[in-house]
C-alpha cells in the first residue's frame, strides 16, 4: 500500500542522491527518494587537501523502479538515474550511484513509475550523461517522447531532458 504523504509535496525527486544540483536542497514541496541512506567522507588522496564529506539522506528510502507513492500526484519530478557503469566503491559511485548489469530493465522501470506518478499535464525532468551510454539507447526505453532538451558540460555529454504527460500525444 503507498505510503500517506505530505500534500504539499508536489515535486518529486525519484532519485536524489546528495541533491547536487537543487538550489534549495531543502525546498518545502519537494518530497526527495532515494535507494540509499548512507554518508561517506571521501579521500581524494591529497593528503587531506580536498577531502570531502557527502550525504546521500532522502525524507524516504525508496527505489525508483516501484516508487511506493500513489498514481498521479506530482506536478513536476526530477529523475535523475545512476549513468555509470562502474565499481559500487569507486568515488563517483558513492556519489551519484553506478549502473547494474539490469540497467536497461531498471530505467524502463523508473520511465514508467515516473510517469505513473505524475498528474497529466505534469512534467519531467530527466538529466542523462552519455560518459558510459548514449541518450539514444536510454530513449529507447521509453515510448515517451521528450518535449526539448539541452546539453551542458564541458564536453556536452550531459542532457537534460523535458517531457510531459500529455495522453493524446505521448
Amino acid at each position: 500500500m503507498p505510503k500517506k504523504i505530505n500534500t504539499e509535496k508536489f515535486i518529486l525527486d525519484a532519485c536524489c542522491g546528495g541533491r547536487m544540483f537543487w538550489f534549495n536542497k531543502q525546498h518545502p514541496n519537494a518530497l526527495y527518494v532515494d535507494i540509499r541512506e548512507e554518508k561517506h567522507f571521501i579521500s581524494r588522496g591529497n593528503h587531506g587537501v580536498d577531502n570531502r564529506h557527502r550525504a546521500i539522506l532522502p525524507d524516504q528510502v525508496m527505489d525508483f523502479r516501484k516508487l511506493d507513492l500513489p498514481a498521479e500526484t506530482f506536478n513536476l519530478v526530477v529523475f535523475d538515474p545512476p549513468h555509470l557503469k562502474i565499481g559500487r566503491k569507486s568515488y563517483f559511485a558513492q556519489i551519484y550511484g553506478s549502473l547494474e548489469d539490469t540497467w536497461q530493465e531498471d530505467l524502463r522501470k523508473g520511465f514508467v513509475e515516473c510517469f505513473r506518478v505524475l498528474k497529466p499535464k505534469g512534467v519531467l525532468v530527466f538529466k542523462w550523461n552519455e560518459s558510459d551510454i548514449p541518450l539514444r539507447e536510454i530513449l529507447a526505453l521509453t515510448p515517451v517522447q521528450p518535449l526539448f532538451g539541452h546539453r551542458s558540460g564541458k564536453a556536452s555529454k550531459t542532457i537534460w531532458l523535458c517531457f510531459m504527460k500529455i495522453k493524446d500525444v505521448n
